[in-house]
């Protein structure tokens, strides 16, 4: 939970609000806000305090009661807040409703995602996806919002899709979508084409929860350099490179990362990039094994891969980070708890993470047991190419010696 005051005064500074419902415990809420937080960090600002209610849902109105949105305005009076961000999506009204209350920029979380996803965007792809969204995402806050859009304004939320003229109106928006759409088909049809043009090799892609180390696994793995940062959301653009294990080639795909609440426009726009995912023979499920909440999300990505595509896939469970994890017992009497010093790949292997998946632990950055993790991928993919080449037995080297 953040509530000390960020000494850095240059960063944009930031004051965060959730609703915790029946059935959300107060670990819950705090992962949300620290996640949040780290959105914040990731956009170029500071969150420096945050506010909870308990509530059996939210207000319609203002999302808070009325005594809670009295004590947050008197906050951000008395120091200098520039924006407010409401971990939830709001509605219209109550975005309106808020910053009069409050007489400051008030942001949700699909905002906040969108202005991020506006600030990693790099090809055109991306970029075109991104606007896309933007302006799927403002066309029912038009009158609301249309002030905010001029670009020679900083700060979150700020960088909108490009039109400056005020009287511009839904009907315009409309039309650009629209182009917009047929602009993405046009990319689609081009990257089904790509995809056509590889032929049958095995496709193989990396998925998981944002910053959990793809990039920096791709990297590894196929000697190339695509971006990698501890940052939520470094990479938008698929990146495919062809891998050779073995003398067996395949492709690999690293994919824009997921998170809880993944905005709908998102998932709408970046229909071509989630096609990878849809498309490959394997998975490979990245987890950040250090994170506290790494069962959690390990339920998002499979949900939103569920909702992409529910045809059952060869799926390779790879526990990152193994470097960085630490085991705190339930028993808090154990005067020998295990920790990251102690708790090898032997004892990893014996937990439950182990039990009901094929899965390996690595650390990709240390480059720990990155032998293993090859010859399983090895295997996987083996087991569908053998199928799609029946005659390629001489092809295989399964005494191959996996090399750094």
């Amino acid at each position: 939970m953040i509530e000390q005051l960020s000494a850095d005064r240059q960063l944009e500074r930031v004051v965060l609000i959730a609703v915790r419902t029946p059935g959300q415990s107060l670990q819950q809420i705090d992962e949300y806000l620290d996640e949040l937080a780290f959105l914040v960090e990731t956009a170029g600002a500071t969150a420096v305090k945050s506010f909870t209610q308990n509530l059996p849902v939210a207000d319609s109105r203002t999302y808070v009661g009325a005594g809670k949105l009295e004590e947050i305005r008197q906050y951000v009076e008395e120091n200098d807040i520039q924006t407010v961000i409401v971990d939830d999506d709001l509605q219209p009204s109550q975005q309106k409703n808020i910053e009069q209350a409050l007489h400051t920029l008030v942001l949700d979380r699909t905002l906040l995602i969108l202005d991020i996803f506006a600030r990693r965007a790099r090809t055109a792809h991306a970029k075109t996806q991104v606007e896309l969204a933007q302006y799927q995402y403002l066309l029912p806050r038009l009158t609301r919002m249309w002030t905010h859009l001029d670009r020679t304004k900083g700060g979150i939320g700020m960088r909108g899709p490009g039109e400056k003229e005020i009287e511009t109106d839904r009907r315009i928006i409309r039309d650009k979508i629209s182009l917009l759409k047929e602009e993405l088909r046009h990319i689609d049809r081009q990257m089904n084409t790509q995809r056509q043009n590889r032929g049958k090799m095995v496709r193989v892609a990396l998925v998981g929860y944002t910053n959990v180390g793809k990039s920096t696994l791709m990297n590894v793995i196929s000697k190339s350099n695509v971006f990698a940062e501890n940052k939520l959301f470094a990479t938008l653009d698929t990146t495919v490179r062809k891998v050779v294990i073995g003398n067996l080639p395949f492709l690999l795909a690293d994919t824009v990362g997921f998170i809880r609440k993944l905005p709908t426009h998102l998932v709408e726009s970046f229909k071509s990039t989630l096609d990878e995912v849809r498309e490959a023979d394997v998975l490979l499920h990245v987890v950040d094994i250090s994170h506290p909440t790494f069962e959690q999300q390990i339920e998002v990505v499979n949900k939103t891969i569920h909702e992409l595509d529910n045809r059952q896939k060869p799926t390779i469970i790879v526990f990152n980070k193994v470097d960085a994890f630490s085991y705190k017992p339930k028993d808090e009497d154990d005067l020998s708890p295990k920790t990251r010093e102690n708790f090898s790949l032997d004892d990893l292997k014996q937990t439950w993470m182990a039990r009901d998946a094929k899965c390996v632990f690595i650390s990709a950055v240390n480059r720990v047991n990155l032998d293993e993790f090859r010859r399983v991928v090895y295997e996987e993919v083996k087991k569908i190419h053998v199928q799609r080449f029946p005659y390629n037995d001489f092809l295989y080297d399964d005494s191959f010696e996996a090399a750094d």
